[in-house]
């Protein structure tokens, strides 16, 4: 098992259950990959229980488009991809082309749809689907078979019979326009035949052709007895069996005989007389057994044509309800339908008579572009409330490709009981996919044959942690869709994975570049929250934002009912109802911090509040809690120092020990109002937001005398904001000072700007007087003489300031202004940032970017969050730089 670490101390990289703890943060399609990357992973994938319950696998899913695709710095098949040959260790390139993906959506029947990452070729289209594989069309004739796991590719040849167009879906043969309906992938490639060995129809409006490898010719099957176009197709026995739009089945036999005509449509009276069949669809599959064919008639589903003549039927729905996300529609008895009809095709001269199934049994029957599916489905309630996956069943999606009008209902249950209802809903709220939805079912039951096709059996690897399997086009499979603490983990497994993930080649990740941690857009607002956390594992997922990146996940467990009260590294201060601690957000060590003493503050006034209200004397609040020094393993994890800052008060703790109160001793009700604090060299100081004066006290001194006070380095009528931050060489302190409120004349409020790197949305504000001033308190304070010297410039280094601990960033790639006077690039050096200054701070939210040398007329950028529905947003958002370099202390010291 790949090593985490624990409460002991000993070095474990993951808690129990590493595989379910990566893939349930991975997208569908690569924790599948993932599975199937080395033998240690999947046998533990088929003894998991926890797998299923993170990801949707083995159960029947709509795949459908995503409304966004993924960056390409973010998509794992955006690269060229390496892969090694058998028998040796080298890299060659898998392609001559980059593979490309579309972030697509997997929505199962029960359950919130699921993100999944599809291989495509950036034009292509989904064309048909069975098992692992997916046929894709592109133009010219650029049609391919594509593994949805793996990303092998199978091309197709064209057929030589017919000419292309410019629509992709559409052929000439004879002057005759050929709109093709689908692909049926009736036989799927194998590692067994070397992946040259399989079965496809291409079903047209008016042509079938065959094609059973590669390397050979598309047979066109003729049929003179054809009057209307084609339905479906699928190969039964290795008999080839299409049905008409008007229910007619004929055969073809390739090595003797056909077409033969073996039915008319076996419409019953009641429908043959109103005339609904013509508004129906004709499917063809087959029974669970393989043993007999199935033709199966749904109607009642309409789209967007002209019936003229007709009897149209238009479904009014009778009931509706949201859920997982969407919305069920019920529908009354005769506005949709559906029959399944059943033959024994072992004799065709003359054809046997269809049979009319009354009951599929503990099966039910899931029918689209893809191949037929058939599979038993068990049934169950949910909160009192039937399924939607339900066995005698009959699903349906789009029967077609490019399809000019989505069907209504899109994906309907018709169940084979006399007594339910069809039920039906939409994938999409409106018609703007280029891809037709279809039935997948995401599993790893094939991935034996994913790597080593020819050995028929998984790599083995070797070492304690059986990753060095996860090398190449896997890691960056799964590094891309891992959130950040989990990539840390990942790379602390082995030299190898630390090596590669470093190297970063897509950026995904940004290491070391300061970041805004923040709860995702889902906690901003009351509505659609089942909709907006869709793809979050749980509420304690939060976003890392890079100023000029796309925004990445972080895993933070811990949080569970947590609220974070400051930050300093890779550590985090957070408390519930019962208690402070420590927690490490990447190894999830946990120290949990001494009460306050009872002597100085009342515990039992405040009992109904959470554990950061108090009483004493006055009312006083938490600001933040300031972790001045880091615990270390060194120290044994003891060698801490916090600040418990609050408004009128403060308290000061070393590890291993108690809580002190710092004192200011000025008298009632003149308290100090107490806004931000740090330790340095051995000295707490803490800045009065009144007027700027600074205490601070020597730690050293067990009685913690009377403190000094640094007077202001400004004396005006103007109210700032005050930060204190050590400089970069840890010597001098810094006090930072901005205009508390910025705005412009008239109360006007500048409109959002949409940054696209990272879905922030940004402001202009006219200029603020931003001031930053150091001393060497130390040295003054000896002489009595505290004279602040103004910083006119960082250089290459800005601060980020907030509920942090402060940091001091060098950006000495980055510009310190835009070359066109923009806002963006937004990270720059020599500028101050600020965000939320406490936990408390519940003022409109305003994240601030102020240059020390501005331009004329250079404006003041501005991170502006939702401020609807802020009073009820658990986590202010602060400064958190990732750092990989942890992974370094905890890798093991044998190379593995």
């Amino acid at each position: 098992m790949a090593r985490s670490i624990n409460e002991s101390g000993s070095s474990w990289v993951f808690p129990d259950g590493p595989l379910e703890e990566i893939a349930s943060r991975c997208d569908v399609i690569t924790a599948a990959s993932l599975v199937g990357s080395c033998k240690f992973y999947h046998d533990s994938a088929t003894q998991s229980v926890a797998l299923p319950a993170s990801q949707p696998f083995g159960m029947p899913c709509v795949l459908h488009t995503h409304q966004t695709e993924v960056p390409p710095a973010h998509n794992p098949f955006s690269r060229v991809h390496k892969f090694k040959q058998e028998g040796a260790q080298k890299d060659k390139q898998h392609d001559a082309k980059d593979r490309k993906g579309t972030l697509c959506q997997l929505t199962p029947l029960d359950r919130i749809s699921s993100d999944a990452v599809i291989p495509d070729g950036g034009t292509g289209m989904w064309a048909g689907a069975n098992g692992d594989w997916i046929a894709l069309l592109g133009f010219p004739w650029n049609w391919e078979l594509v593994n949805v796991y793996t990303g092998r590719r199978i091309p197709l040849p064209p057929i030589s019979e017919f000419k292309s167009t410019p629509d992709k879906l559409v052929f000439e043969s004879n002057d005759q326009h050929l709109q093709l309906l689908k692909i049926a992938i009736c036989r799927v490639p194998t590692a067994a035949s070397n992946y040259t060995s399989f079965s496809v129809l291409a079903i047209f409006n008016a042509a079938i052709a065959v094609l059973h490898c590669a390397s050979s010719r598309w047979t066109v099957l003729d049929n003179q007895f054809l009057a209307y176009g084609y339905s479906d197709a699928i190969i039964h026995k290795g008999i080839v069996f299409a049905v008409t739009q008007t229910g007619e089945v004929y055969a073809w036999n390739q090595l003797s005989w056909g077409p033969l005509l073996i039915s008319t449509a076996p419409i019953p009276p009641e429908l043959d007389e109103q005339g609904r069949y013509n508004l129906g669809s004709w499917w063809l599959a087959r029974s669970p057994d393989g043993s007999r064919l199935f033709l199966v008639h749904t109607w009642g589903v309409t789209d967007g044509r002209d019936y003229t003549g007709l009897v149209r039927i238009l479904p009014a729905a009778a009931t509706s309800e949201g859920r997982h996300g969407r919305t069920i529609r019920g529908y009354g008895k005769g506005l949709l339908g559906c029959e399944v009809y059943s033959m024994d095709t072992s004799q065709l001269m003359p054809p046997r008579p269809w049979r009319r199934i009354i009951s599929l049994g503990s099966y039910s029957l899931f029918l689209g572009v893809n191949y037929p599916i058939i599979i038993p489905v068990e049934d169950g309630a949910e909160h009192d409330r039937p399924n939607m996956a339900r066995s005698n069943s009959v699903y349906t999606s789009h029967h077609a490709v490019g399809l000019a009008y989505p069907p209504s209902p899109e994906i309907c249950r018709f169940s084979l009981n006399s007594e339910d209802c069809t039920v039906g809903f939409q994938t999409n709220i409106r018609w703007t996919w280029r891809q037709v939805p279809l039935w997948l079912i995401p599993s790893f039951a094939n991935a034996r044959q994913w790597n080593l096709p020819s050995r028929h059996r998984l790599c083995r690897g070797g070492g304690d942690g059986h990753l060095e399997a996860l090398t190449g086009d896997n890691i960056d499979l799964i590094a891309a869709h891992l959130d950040v603490t989990y990539t840390v983990r990942l790379a602390a497994c082995s030299r190898e994975l630390y090596d590669m993930i470093s190297k970063d080649e897509g950026k995904m990740h940004h290491w070391d570049e300061p970041c805004l941690l923040m709860p995702p857009p889902a906690y901003w607002f009351d509505e659609h929250w089942d909709v907006a956390r869709a793809s979050r594992l749980h509420d304690t997922v939060y976003d890392l934002v890079p100023l000029d990146h796309p925004r990445r996940s972080v895993a933070l467990p811990f949080m569970h009912d947590r609220k974070w009260l400051g930050a300093n590294g890779d550590w985090i201060a957070a408390a519930d109802h019962h208690e402070w601690c420590l927690v490490n957000v990447y190894t999830e060590r946990h120290i949990p911090l001494p009460s306050l003493p009872d002597s100085k503050i009342d515990h039992s006034s405040f009992s109904y509040q959470p554990a950061y209200s108090f009483n004493w004397g006055p009312a006083i609040d938490l600001l933040k809690i300031v972790i001045c020094q880091v615990p270390t393993k060194g120290g044994r994890y003891a060698d801490y120092k916090l600040i418990a800052l609050f408004d009128k008060t403060i308290f000061y703790l070393e590890g291993g020990g108690d809580w002190r109160m710092l004192e200011a001793l000025t008298p009632a009700p003149d308290y100090p109002n107490y806004c931000d604090a740090i330790e340095l060299r051995g000295h707490v100081f803490a800045v009065d937001e009144t007027d700027g004066s600074t205490y601070f006290w020597d730690t050293a001194n067990e009685n913690l005398m009377l403190p000094f006070v640094i007077p202001p380095p400004v004396v005006d009528d103007q109210q700032y904001a005050w930060f204190l931050a050590p400089s970069a060489d840890g010597k001098r302190l810094m006090i930072i000072l901005t205009v508390n409120k910025i705005g412009i004349a008239n109360a006007e409020v500048p409109p959002d700007i949409p940054y696209a790197a990272n879905g922030l949305q940004l402001r202009q504000y006219p200029p603020v007087a931003t001031y930053v001033f150091e001393l060497d308190p130390l040295s003054t304070a000896r002489a009595g003489d505290f004279l602040w010297r103004q910083v006119n410039s960082l250089s290459d280094h800005s601060l980020f300031l907030g509920l942090n601990y402060p940091i001091i960033a060098n950006l000495k790639k980055r510009e310190s202004k835009a070359p066109d006077g923009t806002l963006v690039p937004f990270m720059r050096k020599n500028c101050v940032y600020t965000a939320y200054r406490n936990i408390r701070y519940n003022q409109y939210p305003k994240i601030l970017r102020c240059n020390l040398q501005p331009d004329e007329g250079e404006t003041v950028g501005v991170i502006s969050l939702p401020k609807d529905g802020w009073d009820s947003v658990r986590q202010a958002a602060m400064w958190f730089k990732p750092a990989l370099n942890i992974a370094r202390s905890v890798l093991p010291l044998k190379k593995q």
